[in-house]
């Protein structure tokens, strides 16, 4: 007699095999994201429900102590403010973990993506500043420059094995320099208020401190995560934009092993050896405490030998790729539509978020890297021609998320009336969200034609 599993079995595994690869799929964020701009931009168009949007957005969440303490702020600040400031902490910690032992570790390994990206943030700023010389805009030449990593990864993954590796490996090295510079370029040119020094300096007492814990090799997480959320306090008073925060903080978390591979490997060793003596090469579930002290063990070594940096990065990737980026772009891309945007003639803003974007990434980034390999600066990525250098430029093209947060701080110290603040800010998000669809659509054709199907 044969007994037939049931189906339900099957068909929840496959479900949750579905699930756990659709989360690790590189472009999954990316459709999130898309889908959750969308909803966005349906919510502010749609009379029923954009009251229910912006007064969701606009209530104010806090903390008060009568006479003692208050602090508020509405949801889109604390998304803005809070929430991205753990997407900068993830940002720093990818950046720290690529200058340490990844694709910016060495002068070989970096010098091609980082003239790419300060060519594709050059080039992209320039075109802006021409088409908005004079104009209420000029400051929003930063919004150009950035490269959303997440949709540009997403589009070359659509494409498979088709795009060289070595390609793959130079847009990843790129963005995360051009990530760099859009955060230099945040902290430098956009504060969100008028500089507080007795902030800033107590700001630089927190971050000694986190310094000091990171050389005395202190492991902890609670000595980098409560002294970051005071650090993050006294940026956002400070006026330099609060999210700069995390990029300081990932400065200053361990990026070293408590024990080294040699100490890890003998401890492993006596440790499985022991756990053997001990077991009873039951199926069952353990019971024997020698048995579950050991594996205590082995998890008390394998935390020692694992390094905060990898910890942190490991635990809030996640909530980083499928919550707060999906929930910022909630909050930012309901842009509203109307003929108004786009009558002519057009704000200077336009041309030069449209053409800083969609033209100077990649001739910035095609140009500076000819120029760096011709003089043997660099070398090219390889496995690549110049022509799907051009096309991944193009690919570079989609600002998005980096792009809407600097559009939401460009025009803040304009001295502009709030209305036509607004105004701009809105108009500024349209044309980051039409150029970036415009950069991926042509960007994926341009890859497609110019890569030969393995």
């Amino acid at each position: 007699m044969t007994y037939d599993r049931p189906t339900t079995h099957y068909i929840g595994n496959a479900v949750i095999r579905t699930f756990n690869k659709f989360f690790k799929s590189e472009t999954s964020s990316g459709i999130i994201l898309l889908i959750c701009a969308a909803l966005a931009i349906i919510c502010a168009n749609n009379s029923t429900l954009a009251p229910y949007y912006n007064g969701f957005f606009s209530k104010e969440l806090g903390l008060e102590l009568e006479g003692v303490f208050d602090f508020k702020m509405s949801v889109e600040e604390w998304i803005n403010d809070g929430l991205m400031a753990v997407f900068f902490l993830v940002v720093g910690l990818e950046i720290k973990r690529e200058m340490l032992v990844g694709q910016l570790s060495s002068v070989k390994k970096a010098t091609l993506p980082i003239i790419a990206a300060l060519g594709g943030m050059l080039f992209p700023a320039m075109i802006y500043a021409l088409f908005n010389h004079a104009a209420p805009t000029s400051n929003g030449w930063g919004i150009p420059m950035a490269t959303d990593i997440a949709f540009a990864i997403g589009i070359l993954s659509i494409l498979g094995n088709r795009v060289p590796l070595g390609l793959k490996v130079f847009l990843t090295a790129l963005a995360i320099a051009d990530d760099l510079g859009s955060i230099v370029v945040i902290a430098l040119f956009y504060p969100s208020h008028r500089i507080e020094f007795l902030f800033l300096a107590l700001a630089a007492v927190v971050t000694l401190f986190m310094a000091i814990m990171n050389r005395m090799r202190v492991n902890k997480a609670v000595f980098y995560v409560i002294p970051g959320i005071v650090l993050w306090y006294f940026m956002l008073q400070s006026g330099v934009h609060a999210t700069i925060a995390g990029v300081i903080m990932a400065i200053t978390i361990p990026a070293k092993s408590v024990i080294n591979e040699i100490e890890y490997s003998y401890d492993l060793d006596n440790l499985t050896a022991h756990f053997k003596e001990f077991s009873n090469n039951s199926a069952s579930i353990l019971t024997n405490p020698e048995e579950q002290a050991t594996i205590h063990s082995i998890g008390v070594i394998t935390k020692k030998i694992n390094p905060l940096l990898h910890r942190f990065e490991e635990r809030l990737q996640p909530w980083s790729n499928f919550f707060i980026m999906p929930l910022f772009a909630f909050a930012n891309a309901g842009v509203v539509f109307d003929a108004s945007l786009f009558s002519l003639p057009l704000e200077p803003i336009v041309p030069g978020i449209f053409f800083g974007l969609l033209l100077g990434k990649p001739l910035g980034i095609f140009l500076t890297s000819w120029i760096a390999v011709k003089t043997g600066i660099a070398v090219m990525p390889k496995g690549s021609t110049w022509i799907q250098l051009f096309s991944l430029g193009i690919v570079a093209g989609i600002g998005f998320t980096m792009a809407i947060f600097v559009d939401g701080l460009a025009f803040l110290p304009s001295g502009m009336p709030e209305e036509m603040i607004q105004n701009y800010i809105n108009l500024g998000k349209a044309i980051i969200l039409i150029t970036s669809c415009c950069a991926a659509v042509f960007g994926l054709i341009a890859l497609s034609l110019t890569s030969k199907e393995k």
